[in-house]
């Protein structure tokens, strides 16, 4: 008897291994996918401007990575004693511009090199909500804590998204023709929007990607949203604030992607690394892990990744 309503993960007709590299960009549901990857020791980068939430924010950060683009101090902003960038996560704010500048410019470079190796970009977009900064003209990333008279704030529409990445698709593919996109929607729900509003954003995303599945070959989609609120209907899978998914339901969501995208040719090497790893992360009653220790496992991990790379 089946007992819960399945998502359906569709098969993409392609599986990822140790010898791709990966791209997770977008909000914290790409760094929880990111995290499981890395965890595994997949070669993956994530978010090289920090957590972004909409689409044209993701959208200018690739474009970034597209140019190999260098930011300058003329880039900045000077907010509450700290310099930041528009474009990018608080997380780059800095007292010092020369430290700023240094810490994005560092992203951004591994950044332009991963996506140009990339096998699979992923891109996982948390809301059509937008807020437009009314003197510079442009959607940012974080708003910094400025004051909120400087923004617009609105919903961005289907075709509005659509149309940047219409631009946007082809020039990734010049860089890397190779390169296959798999967009996804974050679980999260936008409390902040309210029920309706995180709802409305929602769809809005749903139907921008299923337009973008129609006019691209190669652009796939991971259905996070929709396993989370059909397959994992009910709030033990979220986290305290009611709002991300739970550890147990990120694993679960992890599982399911890790059957649809990730060849089973992984599955000794990935069960050797998980091994190693709860090695590094066990705590002996009696002492804790040396840093001999520790690299000597690091070098097991090493050689475990190394291993399926020299026997395909």
């Amino acid at each position: 008897m089946e007992l819960m309503t399945r998502a359906g993960v569709t098969a993409p007709g392609f599986t990822i291994d140790y010898r791709s590299r990966l791209l997770c960009i977008g909000s914290c549901f790409a760094e929880s996918i990111a995290g499981k990857l890395a965890y595994y020791r997949f070669p993956v980068e994530v978010n090289p401007c920090g957590i972004l939430y909409n689409p044209f924010s993701i959208a200018n950060a690739l474009e970034f990575l597209v140019e190999e683009r260098r930011m300058e101090e003329r880039d900045l902003l000077r907010v509450d004693g700290k310099w930041a960038s528009l474009y990018h996560h608080g997380a780059f704010s800095d007292p010092d511009a020369r430290a700023c500048l240094a810490r994005i410019n560092a992203r951004l470079e591994r950044g332009a090199e991963a996506l140009r190796e990339a096998s699979l970009l992923v891109v996982t977009w948390g809301t059509a909500w937008v807020y437009r900064h009314r003197r510079e003209g442009i959607i940012v990333a974080n708003c910094h804590k400025i004051p909120d008279r400087e923004f617009e704030r609105y919903r961005a529409g289907v075709d509005e998204i659509v149309r940047r990445y219409e631009a946007l698709l082809p020039a990734l593919r010049a860089v890397n023709p190779a390169l296959r996109v798999l967009f996804t929607v974050s679980p999260v729900r936008h409390r902040r929007d309210g029920a309706r509003g995180n709802q409305l954003s929602k769809a809005t995303l749903l139907l921008a990607v299923e337009r973008l599945q129609e006019l691209f070959d190669d652009v796939h989609y991971f259905p996070a949203y929709e396993i989370l609120l059909d397959e994992l209907r009910d709030y033990r899978f979220y986290a305290e604030d009611m709002c991300h998914p739970s550890a147990v339901a990120v694993d679960y969501i992890w599982e399911l992607f890790r059957q649809a995208y990730i060849s089973p040719a992984c599955e000794p090497v990935a069960r050797q690394v998980e091994a190693i790893r709860r090695r590094m992360n066990h705590r002996p009653i009696a002492s804790s892990p040396t840093d001999a220790d520790r690299a000597l496992l690091e070098r097991q991990l090493d050689d475990a990744v190394a291993s399926f790379n020299k026997n395909p």
